[in-house]
């Protein structure tokens, strides 16, 4: 994959979507609702950045049903990926991303059989 680094440091540059990959860096693959509940914001809004970050390569996505999940593009190149882990260790235990990931940990009605009623 040929990722466009200055595509890549965009994605990351906005609060929120970097929000969303610290997560999806520490859990692997995440619907929709858990982001929206991790990050307590709406579905729209984060539907909205999660496809700038497909766009940009950046995450990938697969249905199951009638949810959405997000992960890593399978094809990142190494030194993004090394880019998103070194971030994650460095700022995993600062607000917000330490009460992000709080927040998907506690949160109720986790995704299983049945996602996000």
């Amino acid at each position: 994959m040929e990722l466009d680094p200055d595509a890549f440091f965009a994605a990351l540059a906005h609060p929120l979507r970097l929000r969303a990959l610290l997560l999806l860096q520490g859990e692997g693959e995440l619907c929709v609702c858990e982001l929206t509940h991790a990050l307590d914001v709406s579905q729209p809004m984060i539907s909205r950045h999660l496809a700038q970050l497909r766009q940009a390569g950046v995450v990938s996505d697969r249905r199951q049903g009638q949810w959405v999940y997000y992960r890593l593009h399978a094809a990142l190149p190494d030194w993004a990926r090394q880019v998103l882990a070194a971030t994650l260790a460095g700022v995993d235990r600062q607000a917000p991303y330490a009460n992000d990931s709080a927040a998907l940990t506690n949160m109720p009605n986790r995704p299983g059989a049945a996602c996000c009623a």
